[in-house]
């Protein structure tokens, strides 16, 4: 199993209730293909660098799992097929890019329990 990371961006218009939705549908995708999901983050709404489909602005989602291969055909292929992606982008992380990974990881949830003090 590869360690891999997903970034998608999904319209603008859609309510926090409707985000979640699509993003547990990824997240049943991932689990049906015996995936491992390792982090999830909501990076919120945020403006595009460019106009994509007449938007300048589109909700953020990141997963990283650890999948089989053939796994990331068929969640892309459920990426293309749902009309509220705009955009996604998946890619193996070698061993530098998982370290960041758990770097990374690891500040935000000390951030997180030290804003509980």
């Amino acid at each position: 199993m590869n360690n891999y990371e997903t970034v998608f961006i999904l319209t603008p218009v859609l309510s926090d209730a409707q985000v979640k939705e699509a993003v547990e549908k990824f997240k049943k995708v991932l689990a049906s293909e015996n995936a491992e999901i390792v982090n999830e983050e909501n990076w919120g709404l945020r403006k595009l660098a460019y106009p994509i489909e007449k938007k300048t602005t589109g909700s953020y989602q990141l997963l990283e799992f650890k999948a089989n291969p053939e796994t990331i055909a068929v969640l892309e292929t459920q990426f293309r097929r749902d009309e509220r992606i705009i955009r996604f982008l998946t890619f193996r992380q070698d061993k530098y890019a998982l370290e960041y990974a758990e770097k990374r990881r690891k500040l935000k949830t000390s951030k997180e329990t030290g804003k509980e003090d």
